[in-house]
């Protein structure tokens, strides 16, 4: 008889890649928008990182999509939970998203109120990159939960400290990850621009991740026994190392992969953490939402390995063949 837990196991590490997928791509053209009123001083400034963009940013929200949906076929218990009980935060998440998405067609159609289009692809791409980040904190860090699996708190329940730093530290991660996309992809003025971005947000983040990761070792005590704890640290704080001896050397391409590793590093700390939760309970541990008590059969966790087996490797190929496509300097001239 084949064992459930091992498939529970499994789709937690799944639904994590996913995760981390959709932050490390996502990640990038969101901190565009949140860097864009900062880093473009002109109307060709702004096309050009736009346009950086341009063919892979709704792609990239495709990782967001088959994460929920891979939640929400393995635990589904989870999903309804946080879906529910996070309700008002999610609609926000959602409007941003949507926001950002409509002020990029209409700034090119619609050039009168082009300056208020790109405001709104500021805030909803701000605005989705730190909710997201607190929305993580709270399952981490624990919501209060009844027996029957449900959020008993409210919107302000969502804002406490910890949370909130961990919506801090993700804000600052996304945004160095927009810097390094810049860097990559634009020459000139806007080049060295993104450069003495990336150095500030580079301290920024050395900041906030040595602070996170304090917090996570204060908060959750168990954790210093764990050595994927401490790998999560060395491996963050390495690779934000290594962006200043990339900008020393102006190396464009380097950043982007070292700024991306950072990232793995702080959700590496997440898995120490939190495995196996899924909804961590901070009225009482025992109404844990955790991948033994929230999933899905048998029988569909085992169809489900099948479906990634196939297609997790065809999205990542189509993926990397999409980036290999659209590889190079982008153009003020480029429309897509």
């Amino acid at each position: 008889m084949e064992n459930i837990q091992t498939y529970q196991e499994l789709w937690f590490v799944l639904i994590l890649v996913l995760f981390i997928g959709y932050s490390l791509l996502d990640g990038f053209d969101l901190g565009i928008g949140a860097l864009l009123p900062f880093l473009g001083k002109s109307k060709e400034e702004k096309d050009i990182l736009i346009n950086s963009i341009g063919p892979v940013w709704d792609g990239n929200e495709v990782w967001l999509i088959t994460g929920g949906g891979a939640l929400f076929a393995a635990f589904p218990h989870a999903y309804a939970t946080a879906f529910s009980g996070f309700y008002p935060a999610m609609m926000m998440v959602l409007f941003a998203l949507i926001f950002r998405a409509v002020s990029i067609e209409f700034r090119v159609h619609d050039e009168k109120k082009a300056q208020i289009w790109e405001k709104a692809f500021f805030a909803g791409s701000a605005l989705a990159a730190l909710l997201f980040g607190v929305a993580l904190g709270n399952v981490v860090y624990g919501v209060p939960l009844d027996d029957k699996m449900e959020f008993t708190g409210n919107f302000f329940t969502l804002l406490r400290p910890v949370p909130l730093l961990f919506g801090v530290t993700g804000f600052a991660a996304v945004l160095l990850q927009g810097a390094s996309y810049a860097v990559m992809k634009t020459e000139g003025k806007l080049h060295e621009r993104s450069f003495a971005a990336l150095k500030i947000l580079t301290w920024v983040n050395f900041l906030t991740a040595i602070v996170y990761f304090l917090t996570i070792a204060f908060s959750f005590p168990d954790v210093i026994a764990n050595w994927l704890f401490y790998l999560a640290v060395l491996f963050t704080l390495m690779w934000l190392s290594a962006i200043f001896f990339s900008i020393a050397h102006k190396n464009d391409s380097a950043p982007f992969w070292e700024s991306s590793f950072a990232f793995i590093g702080l959700w590496i700390a997440v898995a120490a953490v939190h495995f196996p939760n899924l909804i961590r309970a901070s009225n009482d541990r025992i109404f844990d939402l955790t991948i033994y008590n929230s999933s899905t059969g048998l029988q569909t966790l085992k169809v489900m390995s099948v479906i990634a087996l196939i297609g997790m490797p065809v999205v990542i190929a189509y993926t990397i063949f999409i980036y290999r496509i659209f590889k190079g300097k982008a153009k003020s001239s480029d429309h897509y």
